[in-house]
């Protein structure tokens, strides 16, 4: 017993654990980015119609589908280390431009169905999304990631 105690043991097996919960944490992440990312597609696309009709979307529901470009810009950034610990962020990339207007990107589009449009109609499609995958798939995610059990007393 007296080997087992010896110093060091305690805080070269906390940096074990320590490597293996930030590795963990980083797939975990992963994970839940691609699911956050699948679900705001899905939302993305509430029925199609041609440009310059009628939209068959309801307010407060996620947008129809015109061209595809939101839909199909929607991703997740490089997950990297910060302050707190791992960050990623899933959205529309930056200067995706549908083929029937040079003026409005796809993320600007995005933004302005999320938090509303000039006469203040909203389609939600990401923060749903967020919502849905934080509820549905995280704790499975985190079940996978550091077994069963843990996801109901952290949050």
């Amino acid at each position: 017993m007296a080997t087992e105690l010896r110093p060091g043991v305690f805080t070269a097996g906390f940096a074990r654990l320590d490597a293996e919960g930030q590795i963990r944490g980083r797939l975990g992440l992963e994970d839940l980015a691609l699911a956050v990312q699948r679900k705001a597609k899905a939302n993305a696309t509430n029925g199609t119609h041609p440009r310059g009709t009628p939209t068959p979307a309801r307010p407060g529901q996620g947008p129809a589908r015109i061209s595809g470009t939101l839909r199909n810009s929607v991703d997740h950034s490089h997950i990297a280390k910060d302050a707190t610990g791992w960050a990623t962020k899933v959205g529309p990339k930056v200067n995706q431009f549908p083929e029937y207007n040079s003026r409005t990107p796809a993320d600007r589009y995005g933004y302005y169905l999320e938090t509303g449009l000039k006469n203040g109609t909203t389609f939600p499609w990401l923060k749903p999304a967020a919502e849905f995958a934080c509820r549905v798939n995280a704790p499975k995610i985190y079940n996978k990631a550091y077994g069963h059990g843990g996801w109901g007393r952290i949050f």
